[in-house]
């Protein structure tokens, strides 16, 4: 009878667990078996799966296990050269053509968790079914060691610097850098370290919080203003114009202005429904969780633009960008999606998004969103997190 170590429960984005204790080798192992088995279930045998992991202690050799299983289970794996954002694999997921898609990360969560989060071969996070389909799969007997048959059908490739070429490509980078915009990017000692730097140049970024540090000082990265402290002072003393700060995995946002006023996720989203909206000319739903902002109702409204209600979690606001025309989805949480990117959480990707817009629209961030509660009033959002074991969210 499995134990409390050994019962594998997948969450919202995935499965996570503390490190050594429930996030073993030998539970990982079990993960990456019953993904293969659904990979081979639905998509057949010899299927391409690429592999990722963030800045966690043991990533690299984590990954490299789930990896080995699942080539040794008959399927062609695409293994990062190093760490990276979890929306890259998600968009290397489907640039490649693969079927699925894996990231070693907790995201978010403390240092001594790591975890396990699927995607699929559209390049978002797995579907519900998909998901529960992998739980049903994990076998209750140890996986064995890997087999040299396996490891030849592991490709070894630069996903990190493909992502970064796509985002330059997909972001007005001229418009950003010409406008003489600074930026302080606080990483959080996630997985998105040095990439605004690689698309912006050196010159317009300054880096907070940028190596390799497992136990990320002791602070959840996780970018609310709590676990931001000192970022305001940056802005200031460096005369920067705006900070960006990225979750552990980086597919989570906030932003400070330059007056080092913390920007919430609420407001950002609403940024990016007027910007699409209005100087992109974009049409489309609007799709948010039901802790989010009315503001966004009310724009809607205005915009003559549909809006939908989800439960929490961004797998089902996914759901809704793959089967509808929407224009911006996101939740309370920092994670948003807008139309022409991947169906998926890019932090990195609408920050610099959010730069543009300060850029085209010659504003600073704190006239944008002034001009926003102008135009649409004034919404408050207080956060209070209640923490739940397993057994007690089951209830």
């Amino acid at each position: 009878m499995p134990t409390e170590s050994t019962r594998i429960r997948f969450g919202t984005d995935g499965w996570r667990a503390v490190i050594a204790d429930g996030f073993t080798f030998e539970n990982l192992s079990r993960v990456a078996a019953a993904t293969a088995s659904w990979v081979t279930n639905t998509y057949g045998a010899g299927s391409t799966i690429v592999v990722g992991y963030d800045t966690r202690f043991l990533g690299e050799r984590f990954a490299r296990r789930a990896a080995e299983v699942m080539a040794d289970a008959g399927h062609d794996i695409v293994l990062s050269t190093c760490f990276l954002p979890t929306p890259a694999v998600s968009w290397a997921t489907k640039e490649y053509g693969a079927q699925a898609g894996v990231v070693i990360t907790a995201s978010h969560n403390p240092p001594e968790y790591n975890g396990f989060k699927i995607k699929g071969h559209f390049g978002g996070s797995a579907l519900p079914e998909m998901v529960a389909a992998v739980e049903a799969l994990v076998p209750a007997d140890p996986v064995g060691p890997a087999k040299e048959s396996g490891r030849n059908r592991i490709e070894e490739r630069d996903i990190r610097a493909e992502y970064v070429d796509m985002l330059r490509r997909r972001i007005d980078v001229e418009a950003i850098t010409s406008s003489g915009i600074r930026v302080v990017h606080d990483a959080m000692y996630g997985a998105g370290q040095g990439v605004l730097s690689e698309v912006l140049g050196g010159d317009h970024v300054v880096e907070l919080r940028s190596s390799r540090n497992p136990g990320f000082d002791g602070v959840p990265p996780e970018p609310i203003e709590k676990n931001l402290a000192g970022v305001g002072h940056v802005i200031r003393e460096r005369s920067c114009d705006a900070a960006i700060a990225n979750d552990g995995d980086a597919d989570r946002i906030g932003m400070f202005d330059e007056k080092g006023r913390f920007v919430d996720s609420h407001r950002l989203l609403s940024l990016l429904v007027d910007y699409l909206a209005r100087d992109r000319e974009l049409g489309g739903r609007i799709v948010k969780t039901v802790s989010t902002t009315d503001m966004l109702d009310r724009m809607a409204d205005e915009l003559g633009l549909p809006i939908d209600t989800t439960p929490i979690g961004f797998k089902y606001i996914g759901e809704r960008i793959l089967s509808e025309d929407v224009l911006v989805g996101g939740e309370e949480s920092g994670g948003m999606a807008v139309k022409g990117h991947i169906p998926e959480r890019d932090g990195l990707f609408i920050g610099l998004l959010i730069l543009e817009m300060m850029a085209r629209r010659g504003r600073r961030l704190s006239f944008l969103v002034r001009d926003l509660h102008e135009r649409y009033g004034e919404f408050g959002y207080v956060r209070s997190d209640v923490h739940l074991d397993p057994a007690e969210k089951d209830e």
